[in-house]
Formats: structure tokens, C-alpha cells, sequence
């Protein structure tokens, strides 16, 4: 579609209208203090933190792993299916009102049965928000069961092993948690199984770790779907092989921002991946932690890159090209975004 231009004034009320989907959301992620705080009440669980305000102040993270230390340490006050209904809840209003129709949900089930709870309890909670969020808000969305690489992959098969019994409340699984050093072959086998369960297949790669994690995934475990990816740009064999196979990057540019992949915002490379054809989408990942949910990654990557009403229209049209929806509901979407950028006064 040839989209006529934007202004720099009115461009981010476009971003913010256009209907989008979010591949790259961590539920967990999106537990925003006061919730954590409520939850923390509900369920008799004293925090670390005096209140609201100082839990926020925490959120200054050197790297991935300062972040998942602080991350984790929210997941205590998770216990019961209602807290992950709530949690799930409170992320599908808040993505519904920057018009995300599509999400595709990242979760894991090993932080919390190691507290203690049942696979069923974290599934059961977050699907049930989900079917209410398509039946309140007309909006689609969808589980992906995400394997703790920093755990073994004995483990990843017994969290598989754990959730079959829900098969049908998953869409896909997913590879997630501390990247360096962790390499995706080290899931070889638990993927290979997954494949033959039917499974969709994604795996972080290429956030903080080198390229060669990108090509693992691919290769060894098939995934089509890689989940940040933003190295990749070091490698232009890599750059050819994603572009050929038109294999989709998740990118979370706040995040990215957050955990200082990229020193400035304005030093993100989602223009050039752009540039060069990658179906790039754009992401919150976890966007209580990293300072913006969907619509402020638009916004602020926008202003600091300055790019186009074009590539704001080409990242929508990827991220449900990307998706896991079916042909009709694609086409629903996309239909949507066209009417959108055609009666958009600029």
C-alpha cells in the first residue's frame, strides 16, 4: 500500500489509531506496581519495597540479568488463578486502548511452580482473560508458553509435560530469560518434540547475545519467529537468510533502550532493519519495567528515528503477517489498517 504523508505533528496520533499486534509481551512484564502492591495485600505477601514509588525507583537495570532479578521477585505475589486473570486482564485493557486487536501472549510456568503453584492455575487465569478480552473488546489473543533458558532442558520438557493437559489453550512455545551463555541448542531436543506436537515455534535471540544464536535458532530449532533480533545486522548472511525466508523480528525498541543494547534511542537500528526488508514489528516486552507499553514504543521510536507514516503503515502490515492468525482474521486486520490509513487526515 502507498501511503500518502504525514506530518511530524500528526504523525503520532496515526500511530496511536492504527490497529496493531503485539508479538512481544512478557505477562509477567506488564505487573505494574500497583498491582504488584494489590496482589502483595490480597495474598498476605510482605515486599521488599515501603511502597509504589520506591518498587518504581528500582527499575534501573545495567543488563538483562538486573532486570530479571527485579522481575522475578514480582512473581511472588502471583498465587492464585484470579491473581493471573487479573494480571492478564489489566494488560489486554491497557493494550485495547492503544488498539492492539491482536496479542500474542509470553508466559512461563516454571517461575511459578517452583513456588509452589499448578501449571493449570497460571494457564487457566491468563486464557480465561483472554476469551473475555475477545468477547468485551473484539479483540484477538493468544498463549505462548515460553521454556527458562537459564534452567535445564530436563526442565523445559517436564514444563511441557506439565501444560499438555491445556494443549489446547497454547498456540506456540517459546525460548525466553537470561540469553549469553545460554545458546538455543541447548533446547534442541525439547523443541524438536514441540515441533511434532504442532506447536508454533519462537525463541529470543540475538538481544544481547551474537548472531550465531539467531542462526541456532533457526536452524537447529526451527523457530519461525525471532524474538528481538536486533544483532542480526552484524552478520549480512544473516541479514539474507531472514530477508529470503521472510522471517519475522520482534523488536522492542524501549527495552532494547532500557537494558542499553542500543546507548540512545536514536542509535536503534529499526530503520535500517526497515531499509533493508526485514519484516520488523514493534514490542513492548515488558513494558511495566521498560517505561512504555505499545503506542509509546511507536511514539518515541518515531521521534527519535524519524520515520515515516510509510514504515509506520509497513510495521503494522508485519506485525499480523507475523502473527499466528488465521487467513480470514489476517485479512479482517489488515482490511482495518488500510481504512485507517485511507481516511486519515494528515
Amino acid at each position: 500500500m502507498k501511503v500518502k504523508p504525514v506530518s511530524a505533528e500528526r504523525l503520532p496520533d496515526l500511530l496511536r489509531s492504527m490497529p496493531k499486534a503485539e508479538l512481544h509481551i512478557h505477562i509477567e512484564g506488564s505487573l505494574e506496581p500497583e498491582l504488584i502492591f494489590a496482589l502483595g495485600r490480597r495474598n498476605g505477601i510482605p515486599l521488599a519495597y515501603p511502597d509504589v514509588e520506591a518498587l518504581r525507583r528500582a527499575y534501573v537495570f545495567e543488563h538483562l540479568q538486573s532486570f530479571l532479578d527485579v522481575y522475578h521477585a514480582g512473581t511472588m505475589v502471583l498465587r492464585t488463578e484470579q491473581d493471573f486473570y487479573d494480571m492478564a486482564r489489566a494488560y489486554l485493557v491497557r493494550a485495547h486502548a492503544d488498539n492492539v486487536v491482536h496479542a500474542e501472549i509470553f508466559f512461563d510456568t516454571q517461575t511459578h511452580t517452583g513456588h509452589g503453584l499448578d501449571a493449570a492455575v497460571v494457564i487457566n487465569g491468563l486464557h480465561r482473560a483472554c476469551m473475555d478480552a475477545a468477547s468485551q473488546f473484539g479483540m484477538s489473543a493468544s498463549l505462548i508458553l515460553c521454556f527458562l533458558r537459564h534452567l535445564s532442558e530436563q526442565d523445559a520438557f517436564e514444563a511441557l509435560e506439565q501444560a499438555m493437559p491445556l494443549r489446547d489453550k497454547i498456540v506456540g512455545i517459546g525460548l525466553a530469560s537470561s540469553e549469553v551463555g545460554h545458546p538455543p541448542e541447548k533446547f534442541a531436543r525439547a523443541f524438536a518434540r514441540c515441533r511434532e506436537l504442532g506447536f508454533r515455534l519462537v525463541a529470543h535471540a540475538g538481544e544481547e547475545g551474537p548472531p550465531a544464536y539467531i542462526w541456532s535458532a533457526l536452524d537447529i530449532l526451527k523457530v519461525e519467529r525471532i524474538d528481538h533480533g536486533v544483532q542480526s545486522v552484524q552478520d549480512p548472511a544473516l541479514m539474507q537468510r531472514l530477508l529470503r525466508d521472510r522471517i519475522p523480528l520482534t523488536v522492542c525498541p524501549l527495552s532494547n533502550l532500557k537494558l542499553r543494547v542500543f546507548p540512545t534511542l536514536a542509535q536503534h537500528n529499526l530503520g535500517r532493519l526497515l531499509d533493508a526488508g526485514i519484516v520488523a514489528t514493534v514490542n513492548s516486552d515488558d513494558p511495566a519495567y521498560f517505561g512504555g507499553y505499545l503506542n509509546q514504543n511507536f511514539t518515541q521510536t518515531f521521534a527519535a528515528l524519524g520515520l515515516s507514516a510509510q514504515q509506520a503503515w509497513q510495521l503494522a502490515q508485519n506485525s499480523f503477517n507475523a502473527s499466528f492468525i488465521d487467513a480470514g482474521l489476517r485479512r479482517n486486520y489488515t482490511d482495518r489498517l488500510g481504512q485507517v490509513f485511507e481516511t486519515f487526515d494528515a
